[in-house]
């Protein structure tokens, strides 16, 4: 298994130089530094030697990829690509391209907690949720109860996240006084501004990962160990949380592992309609203000946090199935 981990990490470094790389080319081909300080100073009468200023403090006053005037290995060292591309190996991600010129590892460290407020919760209770109403309409199946419920899941899967954020505002808040309608507060406060959020992308998501999971426990309840199982004459609940829950444990372990990026980075949507002051609210502001540096740095905790929970999730395999082994 450690070598095995061993190569998984080493593979990890390629994805994340190749990542960082093609981050920097996309961007700097779509905006040139000379764009990006026309953006950030503001004002349609830009001078050259305003933009000069505000490349030479940012360092964007250097070639970008590599430098036709030097020889050897200063002709890639002294480049914003390999400055920048060490920094983020070393966990230092500067600071912002904006005129705020915000410290970007102290509001990832900052937002992270708010959007671990939103997200954890969220996670414990989209499996234990998805997870019991598949279950549900497999104990049920080929019952109304089972096809009432594949239609719900089909229904909730189909509607935007925006319609349930809209309509959920809209009753909870306009209507019934319940709960804020956006905005967040530190402490015990917290949970009534973060109630609505949870609920509704909870709602969201039901659909899509409950019918993946029954479609998963279906295809367990008919396989031999499960009919001998019941040959037994075990009751149907046993069968299917004993048996069938425990071999139908890999799909859920794949779908709940590719969602875990997410509990660190945040909703993107969520967040940014409910002004809640996480990651992910965070990245689109960045977004909206082309602010490369902000971009940059969650683009690269996003890969690191992708590659550390596949191999979270092929960890987690060897647990649910002993059969597995992991060379």
């Amino acid at each position: 298994m450690l070598n095995y981990l061993i190569r998984r990490v080493g593979y990890g470094v390629l994805i994340l130089i190749g990542v960082n790389f093609f981050t920097f080319f996309l961007f700097f081909n779509v905006n040139t530094p000379d764009d990006m300080a026309r953006l950030n100073i503001g004002g349609k009468r830009v001078t050259q030697e305003q933009i000069e200023k505000w490349k030479a403090e940012r360092g964007y006053d250097r070639p970008l990829y590599w430098n036709p005037k030097e020889e050897g290995a200063a002709k890639v060292t002294r480049t914003v690509l390999w400055e920048r591309s060490v920094s983020l190996f070393a966990l230092d991600f500067g600071r912002s391209d904006s005129g705020r010129s915000v410290d970007i590892g102290h509001e990832i460290k900052t937002r992270m907690w708010v959007s671990l407020q939103l997200a954890v919760p969220l996670f414990i209770l989209q499996v234990i949720a998805s997870t019991a109403f598949a279950l549900l309409l497999v104990f049920f199946r080929h019952s109304k109860i089972d096809f009432w419920g594949v239609v719900l899941c089909v229904l909730m899967l189909s509607i935007s996240s925006l319609f349930y954020i809209i309509v959920g505002q809209f009753f909870f808040s306009r209507s019934l006084h319940l709960v804020p309608i956006s905005g967040y507060a530190g402490g015990l406060d917290a949970v009534k501004f973060l109630l609505m959020p949870i609920g509704l992308s909870l709602l969201a998501r039901l659909g899509t990962e409950s019918r993946l999971y029954r479609a998963m426990f279906l295809e367990e309840t008919g396989k031999d160990y499960v009919r001998t199982a019941r040959a037994k004459g075990l009751p149907e609940s046993i069968v299917l949380f004993r048996h069938v829950l425990k071999n139908a444990l890999i799909p859920i372990i794949t779908s709940a592992g590719a969602y875990l990026p997410y509990v660190f980075l945040g909703s993107l949507v969520f967040e940014s309609f409910f002004g809640i002051p996480g990651l992910g609210a965070f990245v689109i502001e960045a977004i909206a203000g082309q602010d490369f540096a902000i971009v940059r740095s969650m683009v690269f905790v996003g890969a690191v946090l992708y590659i550390a929970s596949y191999i979270a999730i092929d960890l987690a395999y060897t647990w649910a199935d002993p059969r597995v082994r992991l060379v």
